[in-house]
């Protein structure tokens, strides 16, 4: 028997504990798998149409539709709906401010599938991004909050009905209606963000109404409750439907007018922010973390946007770690190349203006006109 004075072993951890804890895993492995299938079904689809383009079918950018018939540009729409339906599922069992960030892994899929399979040249910037994306991820993994926000639909109803969370979807609107009216056919072909903001601002919308009707259809499969029963989740069936022909349009419009490079990572920091703040209005994610976990879990999602901005800003440049070895070459060694390399250069100069005629002073200027 244990002395009077030996410490009493910890209680065991109540049930209720045990399925939160659960829940919080098998959102993670949901949000994990969905990063894997999304960023594969990038590159299986762009196999695809690349086989072909070598056999001379009309391509898609041509209005050809010959990929239809081709198994490997199905395999890769299947991954695809595979991915976005374990994305959807990982709303109902993790918080929308871990599932969210973890998207930003289906970039580091695509990047690396498309080095091995595409032959598409990974810089040092785009490795660094990939290391960072997958720290940041880990960061966001361990402080993220792993309490369940809402146990059923009844106590989603009366949330909704919170005049802080009212205020936000009206302001949201109110924007989308402001841009969509009145900035986005001034301005919307000048400034890569403007219809980055409507779609982002609706789409954070959108990641909440996927999560409350994810909930529903979790309660209703696992028989706690009939949720299908009440008016919510078919009225959260058409706003997710019509909020996401919204988001598919103005980000087909940013896509057309601007370069991929830019849109991806404008697209993922405005969004990514916007379905935190929005999650942490509606469900109060974050009202029993600690304070550093708040700041790990910030801290792991301004990683994560460093990441995914070396990923895509800078995908043209070439630097590899060569380049940096020859930075890191003693001083001496890289004054006397350069000044090897200026002498020669100025040479060169003199050489070609030796052949056009003699120099001429450009008055009124310290330059040399030829």
């Amino acid at each position: 028997m244990p002395s009077a004075g030996a410490a009493a072993p910890p209680p065991p951890p109540a049930i209720d504990e045990l399925y939160m804890e659960r829940d919080f895993y098998i959102g993670l492995a949901l949000a994990l798998s969905s990063s894997i299938f999304i960023g594969s079904s990038f590159i299986i689809k762009k196999i695809g149409l690349l086989r072909l383009s070598r056999v001379g079918s009309v391509r898609a950018s041509a209005g050809g539709f010959g990929y239809l018939r081709d198994w490997i540009w199905w395999a890769g729409l299947i991954c695809m709906g595979v991915g976005e339906a374990a994305n959807f599922a990982a709303y109902a069992f993790a918080p929308a401010s871990l599932v969210t960030p973890l998207g930003a892994l289906s970039v580091i899929v695509a990047a690396v599938m498309a080095s091995r399979f595409l032959k598409e040249r990974l810089n040092l910037l785009g490795k660094l991004g990939c290391f960072l994306c997958i720290v940041g991820s880990t960061i966001i993994v361990i402080h993220s909050p792993k309490e369940g926000e809402v146990e059923d639909l009844n106590l989603l109803i009366d949330m909704l009905q919170d005049p802080t969370f009212i205020t936000y979807v009206v302001l949201i609107l109110s924007l989308a209606l402001f841009i969509g009216c009145c900035i986005g056919p001034r301005y919307g072909h000048k400034h890569v963000a403007v219809y980055i903001l409507l779609c982002s601002a609706i789409g954070s919308l959108t990641v909440m109404s996927c999560k409350a009707l994810g909930l529903a259809l979790r309660d209703t499969l696992s028989g706690k409750s009939n949720d299908f029963g009440m008016w919510l989740p078919y009225f959260l069936i058409i706003v997710t439907v019509v909020f996401v022909g919204i988001q598919v349009n103005y980000l087909n419009k940013a896509l057309d007018i601007f370069n991929t490079s830019i849109v991806t990572p404008i697209y993922y920091v405005i969004f990514t922010t916007l379905v935190i703040t929005a999650s942490a209005i509606l469900f109060k994610e974050w009202r029993h973390m600690r304070p550093e976990d708040i700041i790990g879990d910030l801290c792991g999602f301004f990683v994560v946007i460093v990441a995914v901005i070396l990923l895509n800003a800078f995908r043209e440049m070439d630097i590899s770690l060569s380049d940096v070895k020859g930075i890191m070459r003693p001083k001496r060694e890289l004054l006397s190349h350069s000044s090897h390399k200026g002498g020669a250069q100025y040479e060169d100069y003199l050489n070609d203006n030796e052949e056009r005629g003699p120099l001429k002073p450009h008055y009124g200027t310290n330059y040399l006109n030829a």
